[in-house]
């Protein structure tokens, strides 16, 4: 890994190409969205990538508009299925493993609570036990969410040791989640080769995502059906991030876990600067605003905030600070450039379909560029 001294003292710099480059990267759930954004940015950055994940989850579907299936090793298993998973697992002997897979949609969960449950904590305790098993300098990074702490609505950003818990069954999947993952590094890998850390993030917004009650999907199959959108709480404030923001995060936190128990057993938030916290119905309309192509039919917003069957909250934002002082790391993108970037990918995906893996690799080497003109700790 290359690491050296940056613009501020002291702190370490990480060139992310030479670190991934050549190792095998296990990414699970590498067919959802931000399963194949992460799994584009580790082909470019030269690492050979496997994927685990039960199969497609939605139509149309990122992975297969990117031929990712021609480009990494794609096996397909559930995840609460210990022995196939053990095999793959150990037929790969990974250097690094992001764990993404999950039961992700909250509308789901009140749909199929037992589903979302068994898959969001025993798919994360079988993997930390596979790993367990595994005496080699593993590094994996479990991928919970935003939603694992008890959100009281508060104005302030829930930081790493605030309280976890939930209301509903998602948020209540990924607190015990975390819960399974600290008892699993304390009974098993305080002092274990392998180096572990959970990584947590909400609101990830970009081109590319089709998934159910999601609002930048909504809004796009709406439009493109010449449908009006529906939006159920307009005025609820959400801290809105490119999925580019957390990915970065993720990459970076795995570049300094590796080796290091130091960092091993820690929990770390990403998320953006307080100004992209942005009302819902203002996204629809910058959305609205920032996509011009012919044949895009843009239809009336309509508000029906009685039409939902679960509540949402108003407000649920994260403390970033242990990972700007502790992993040097911090957000990229302000909120127009993120729509900008958005609204390009789905033009792209509405003129033509073609051309869309070599769009998501632009953006992504753009965002790097990016990054470092804004003095981010780390380089492509």
């Amino acid at each position: 890994m290359d690491i050296w001294k940056g613009p501020l003292e002291g702190v370490a710099m990480i060139h992310l190409g030479s670190f991934y480059k050549d190792k095998k990267v296990l990414v699970t759930g590498h067919t959802g969205f931000k399963g194949a954004w992460l799994t584009t940015w580790l082909k470019l950055l030269g690492a050979n990538v496997y994927g685990i994940s039960l199969g497609e989850v939605s139509n149309p579907s990122m992975f297969s508009l990117l031929k990712m299936d021609e480009k990494i090793n794609s096996h397909f298993c559930d995840i609460r299925d210990y022995q196939k998973f053990s095999k793959i697992y150990n037929d790969i002997k990974p250097d690094f493993v992001f764990h993404l897979a999950a039961q992700a949609i909250v509308s789901e969960s009140y749909k199929n609570p037992l589903e979302t449950l068994s898959t969001n904590i025993m798919g994360t305790a079988n993997l930390l036990d596979i790993i367990k098993n595994d005496d080699r300098q593993v590094a994996a990074v479990f991928i919970t969410s935003d939603k694992c702490y008890e959100n009281v609505e508060w104005e302030y950003g829930y930081r790493e040791i605030d309280r976890l818990g939930g209301k509903d069954i998602y948020s209540a999947s990924k607190g015990a989640s975390e819960l399974v993952f600290w008892s699993f590094y304390n009974s098993f890998f305080t002092n274990h080769k392998a180096c572990i850390a959970t990584a947590r993030a909400g609101n990830v917004i970009g081109g590319g995502d089709w998934a159910k009650s999601r609002l930048i999907p909504d809004i796009i199959k709406s439009w493109l059906k010449g449908e009006s959108v529906e939006i159920r709480s307009p005025k609820a404030t959400r801290p809105w991030q490119h999925v580019l923001e957390p990915l970065s995060g993720y990459l970076v936190l795995m570049a300094r876990l590796h080796g290091n128990r130091d960092l091993s057993g820690e929990s770390y938030n990403f998320g953006p600067s307080d100004d992209n916290d942005i009302p819902v119905v203002d996204v629809v309309n910058a959305l609205s605003e920032s996509f011009v192509a012919k044949d895009y039919v843009k239809t009336p917003v309509v508000v029906n905030e009685a039409g939902g069957s679960f509540k949402e909250a108003g407000l649920l934002k994260l403390n970033c600070d242990k990972a700007k002082f502790n992993l040097s790391w911090k957000s990229t993108l302000n909120f127009n450039e993120t729509i900008d970037y958005i609204s390009v990918w789905y033009k792209q995906f509405n003129d033509s379909k073609v051309g869309l893996y070599d769009l998501t690799c632009k953006q992504i080497m753009d965002y790097t560029e990016l990054a470092t003109k804004k003095k981010s700790h780390w380089r492509p």
